[in-house]
């Protein structure tokens, strides 16, 4: 490891380099990921000639504790930036090995790359760009790499040069250039680097790849890189399209709730029924789950008679069907304890659930004793006050409320005459004595959900 020399002037840099890096989104601050290597060092030091001036430039290093040299790593690059005068962000992190498709190290690797990840998207603010330095072999490793695990078109698509992380972006300004390109500017440029020891060790798929299978497609065909990231740029493409369908096919059979029509989604072919659904999940922020036999999920999901209940799991969420129509539902925690006391002027956080109990106006009536708690069966409500009472249960059926939401209602009950009286209903129902302009009672409740 040695200095890593200065940016150099204006003349000094190929306009080939120096062109993606100049050409940036719009952005309040640039931020560098900053690993010591040779592509993100290289990428500092173009970063720095053309946007050190402008104020908004920092970089970040993120020193994971996993290799004998992490600390030197980490000194190494506070002196490159000390020297180009780019403020430095450390992050140190601890990374615990998850156990992963392969091997132990398998695990490690993307454990420490979700942690890296995840100190970016804490960082970030908005309308900050992150650069990271992936080039076209990295491109290349990637998709190889997904090939050989199994995935789809999207998995095949590649890294996007951008795309949000966190309140900001994530850009790639460098994968349109190999490695060894990269490599022949830096050490024309007299830069330096750290060589990570882990790159070496072929226990990790990703440097089995690089170490012994790409030299030899290399060898055997010159131009493998461009013709990889060709491959996942048409992939890329092809997401696009689908995506761009699957919106069209969801405005087709999706009702207010988002729900999607069991009938509808059943008049289309089964490529477009996988397409939409897998769609639909990464809508609301989870990953679809791998399943190798879509056809059958599908037809359960669409054509299982109306007394089944048919569910598609996946890791946060479970997509179910109720009434015809298919619904997203996000695993919840446990609700709290049953009989959780409503106290004036306190907010109660109760599930995804917030109430509040205030006085109406200059009421000086006596708070009365509210307290909330889940169904247990037989309770009775009299949703019009000069109506007979119901059984909250067919109530709730008429309503249409799907049985995974009534099971996390919570019922606001109010002690009468040694009884607990039900005065309301989650967010469907309340008495006409606790809402309104002027309730009866002196007192408002509020009551707010999150949404899914």
């Amino acid at each position: 490891m040695t200095r890593a020399g200065n940016s150099g002037s204006a003349s000094d840099w190929p306009e080939a380099l120096c062109a993606p890096v100049r050409n940036l989104p719009p952005c309040s601050r640039l931020r560098i990921a900053l690993s010591g290597g040779m592509d993100s060092v290289l990428l500092l030091h173009v970063a720095a000639r053309l946007h050190a001036g402008s104020g908004r430039l920092s970089a970040v290093h993120v020193n994971h504790q996993l290799q004998p040299n992490a600390d030197q790593t980490e000194r190494f690059c506070q002196q490159v930036c000390g020297e180009l005068g780019v403020p430095l962000d450390i992050r140190r992190v601890v990374v615990n090995s998850r156990q992963g498709a392969g091997s132990d190290t398998g695990g490690i690797e993307e454990s420490a790359r979700h942690a890296r990840y995840q100190v970016f998207e804490d960082l970030l603010e908005p309308e900050e760009l992150l650069l990271m330095a992936h080039h076209g072999d990295d491109q290349a490793e990637t998709v190889l790499f997904r090939l050989l695990r199994g995935t789809g078109v999207a998995g095949l698509g590649g890294m996007p040069e951008s795309r949000p992380l966190g309140k900001g972006r994530l850009y790639r300004p460098l994968l349109g250039f190999g490695r060894s390109e990269l490599r022949s500017w830096a050490t024309e440029m007299g830069i330096h680097w750290v060589e990570d020891p882990s790159n070496t060790d072929e226990r990790f798929d990703r440097n089995f790849l690089r170490q012994s299978i790409m030299p030899r497609l290399k060898a055997r065909w010159p131009s493998l890189v461009s013709r990889i990231g060709h491959t996942a740029r048409s992939c890329r493409e092809g997401d696009e399209l689908a995506g761009a369908l699957a919106r069209i096919r969801f405005q087709q059979c999706a009702n207010e709730r988002e729900a999607l029509s069991v009938e509808r989604l059943g008049q289309l072919g089964f490529a477009e029924q996988k397409n939409l659904i897998r769609w639909w999940i990464i809508r609301y922020h989870h990953v679809p789950p791998s399943i190798s036999d879509w056809s059958r999920v599908m037809a359960d999901l669409v054509n299982a008679p109306e007394d089944r209940e048919p569910e598609l799991r996946g890791e946060g969420y479970t997509v179910r069907r109720y009434r015809g129509y298919l619904y997203l539902v996000a695993d919840r925690p446990p609700l709290p304890s049953d009989n959780a006391p409503l106290i004036p002027g306190r907010e109660l956080v109760w599930g995804e659930w917030r109430l509040q109990l205030v006085p109406a106006g200059n009421s000086e009536m006596p708070a009365p004793a509210i307290r909330i708690s889940t169904r247990v069966g037989g309770e009775r409500l009299r949703p019009d006050p000069k109506g007979p009472s119901k059984s909250l249960k067919n109530w709730l059926q008429e309503k249409g409320i799907p049985p995974w939401e009534r099971a996390r209602l919570p019922l606001l009950l109010e002690a009468e005459n040694g009884n607990q009286e039900v005065i309301g209903a989650g967010d469907l129902w309340l008495a006409g004595q606790y809402c309104g302009e002027a309730p009866a009672s002196g007192w408002r409740i509020v009551v707010e959900r999150e949404c899914n």
